[in-house]
């Protein structure tokens, strides 16, 4: 799992479009804190920190943490975000914080390790169903991804979620059925019969003359 990322913030009390726009200015903006039994909290936060964030592989998903000297550090997820429609920058956001112990579902990719044997033999392609998972856990657990060892994996046994490997605290809530991966063997379609060229198909039903037949009036020539 990487490190969490730590976002700085300041509390604000005041608030009003003319403070807003000088906060823009000096490359912050205000965002609101919602959630975890408290109540809400403004505050100022770096443009640019926030920004990275969301320019992550995880982006408006990724869990941080957000200091905010006298309301401590607290765990905290995009829940909405206002963008500037000419500059298509950042100006306002609104944090979910979440209380201890909280779980929340979480989207998390699913990687595929190694290089199956099966591979090997002639027309044999493997397929990645599944590309994410959802899970449930603390935002503290969520991993960065679910990797998947394919080294052993064959035409006859496919990869279902039930066959996935998750840490202790974190539930999967796909259907354990589904096919994560599998290995399937393409055949090559047989091609039709193609008739020679310049050669003329023939007609079912339609008969030909035979030499030195009879003409149109029965007559021999």
């Amino acid at each position: 799992m990487a490190d969490k990322i730590v976002v700085k913030a300041e509390k604000r009390e005041t608030g009003g479009k003319n403070v807003n726009r000088r906060l823009r200015a000096a490359g912050k903006i205000p965002v609101v804190v919602y959630g975890g039994g408290s109540t809400p909290v403004s505050a100022v936060a770096e443009l640019k920190d926030l920004a990275a964030i969301i320019r992550t592989d995880t982006g408006v998903n990724t869990v941080f943490s957000l200091d905010i000297p006298g309301e401590g550090v607290n765990d905290v997820i995009f829940q909405a975000r206002q963008i500037d429609p000419v500059r298509g920058r950042l100006i306002h956001a609104d944090l979910r914080r979440f209380a201890r112990g909280e779980k929340i579902e979480m989207t998390v990719p699913i990687h595929l390790i190694g290089e199956p044997e099966a591979l090997k033999q002639e027309g044999a392609v493997m397929t990645q169903a599944m590309r994410e998972i959802k899970v449930l856990c603390e935002p503290a657990n969520t991993p960065d991804s679910i990797d998947v060892d394919v080294t052993g994996l064959t035409s006859d046994h496919a990869i279902h979620v039930s066959d996935l490997k998750v840490g202790a605290g974190i539930e999967i809530h796909d259907a354990p059925e589904t096919v994560v991966a599998s290995i399937v063997i393409v055949q090559e379609a047989e091609l039709e019969p193609q008739v020679a060229e310049g050669a003329e198909p023939a007609v079912v039903g339609e008969e030909t003359p035979a030499e030195g037949g009879e003409g149109e009036d029965g007559d021999a020539k």
